[in-house]
């Protein structure tokens, strides 16, 4: 087992629950849905992401012996409530929308039925990893339509918080089309293109420029991308050219400006570069971008072919967290909500219609069928704690997206003032609502 299905990555207050639960034989099937309340101002839409990990996780949740000692001396759980932990797996079934899939607020990106004990132990992690990589999914796609087909690669390792964080980074940005990622290792796991060219140290280290340019050139002649800012860029940009025609470099060249001002130094670059006959050099710009950046840049026209983003995509800097929510809508067939102001959740299982062009999202009830010319966006992924299908790769979720992508309304991937699709509750759904709001007020006496 790895760590990262260990029993003990959970929150205290859940084993608190899971060993009350299991102490009063409350086995029943409980369903929880997990969704965004709503989308932060900047954001218009957002793309579901951290699927593979989240199943993976449930696949081999158990406890270890030296967790359940633990668990037994440092919080004084009892013998019986360690015995009934050291059995537990999960068993649930998972309803869910695959990766890449555009999403709205209010929409379940997951749904879970399990015995409530395991369906309460796993909320921590399963809340982590689908906030996470659907932050980073959904702030790396507007960089994406920001750049209008231009390259776009992840740069983010440097600047993430954590090792796991940057792992996440760069599997979410590659969902959503980014071109290759600096991060040497996710490349390998996730069978990415590895991207990097040299860094400033680098040209320091050298008496000159060109001394460091044609050591670089001569060490990787068939990838070579010269970082041309350390001291003067237009100096730099005809140090490169110098290398080029020294060496008799042809292959995959390309020059890098990672700071000032993007727009002009691009274009003097450029002009200087035509001017001596090497127009297939691409520029690649970076340092501290962003979908506004980019998109800046882009309706500009500065001449850049390609862009590396970190920081402000790898922590997802305007909007670092979504509004994620875990709740209890059903229990042993009853439907279940909250009724806690701002926070109301609406009961039973559920699915998301959607029609072509996005024009119509409707959240519904799990057994409503299929309106005609809409299509279901949740699927069932596990069941019995098995999943249904093989592990998916990163190109279909890409697809996925790409079709997503090319259906959205303009209104809602728009960068500088988005505004998302409205999203609203089937008849039925507000009805079983209404009906629910009702019963928990008598029970309560509100």
């Amino acid at each position: 087992m790895t760590a990262s299905a260990s029993g003990l990555l959970t929150d205290l207050y859940e084993l608190n629950m899971a060993a009350s639960y299991l102490r009063r034989g409350m086995r029943g099937l409980a369903t929880f849905s997990l969704f965004v309340r709503s989308l932060p101002p900047s954001r218009g839409f957002l793309v579901a992401a951290g699927l593979e990990p989240t199943l993976e996780f449930l696949e081999g949740f158990r406890f270890e012996e030296d967790e359940l000692r633990f668990l037994g001396e440092e919080l004084r759980f009892t013998d019986a409530d360690l015995e009934a932990f050291r059995s537990v797996r999960f068993t649930g079934d998972v309803w869910a929308m695959p990766e890449g899939t555009v999403a709205f607020a209010g929409e379940p990106l997951l749904e879970i039925t399990a015995p409530i004990a395991e369906a309460q132990l796993v909320e921590t992690v399963v809340l982590n990893q689908l906030t996470l990589h659907t932050t980073i999914a959904s702030k790396a796609a507007r960089v994406g339509i920001a750049a209008a087909g231009r390259e776009v690669v992840d740069f983010a390792f440097r600047r993430t918080q954590g090792v796991e964080a940057a792992m996440a980074v760069a599997r979410a940005t590659a969902i959503v089309g980014f071109g290759g990622t600096s991060n040497v290792e996710a490349a390998r796991r996730y069978g990415l293109r590895p991207v990097g060219t040299m860094a400033h140290s680098y040209v320091q280290s050298f008496p000159t420029e060109a001394d460091a340019f044609r050591a670089f050139a001569a060490d990787f002649p068939h990838r070579t991308t010269f970082l041309v800012d350390t001291y003067d860029t237009s100096s730099g940009v005809r140090a490169a050219i110098e290398t080029v025609r020294a060496l008799g470099l042809t292959d995959r060249l390309g020059i890098r400006i990672d700071s000032g001002d993007l727009d002009e130094l691009s274009r003097e670059a450029r002009r200087i570069l035509d001017e001596a006959g090497l127009p297939g050099v691409r520029i690649f710009a970076s340092g501290g971008l962003d979908e506004h950046d980019v998109d800046e840049l882009v309706r500009g026209g500065a001449p850049i072919d390609a862009f590396g983003v970190g920081t402000r995509v790898g922590v997802s800097a305007d909007a670092p967290f979504l509004d994620t929510a875990y709740k209890l809508v059903e229990f042993e067939g009853r439907p279940l909500m909250k009724l806690s102001p701002a926070k109301v959740s609406a009961p039973g299982a559920k699915q998301v219609f959607r029609v072509p062009g996005m024009s119509d999202e409707v959240v519904a009830l799990r057994d409503e069928p299929v309106p005609a010319g809409a299509r279901a966006l949740l699927a069932p992924v596990m069941r019995g704690g098995r999943r249904v299908a093989p592990t998916e790769d990163i190109p279909r979720a890409r697809r996925r997206f790409e079709v997503d992508l090319a259906e959205l309304p303009e209104q809602a991937r728009d960068v500088r003032a988005p505004r998302p699709v409205p999203v609203r509750l089937s008849l039925a759904a507000a009805r079983l609502l209404d009906r629910s709001r009702a019963d928990i007020l008598r029970r309560v006496g509100g």
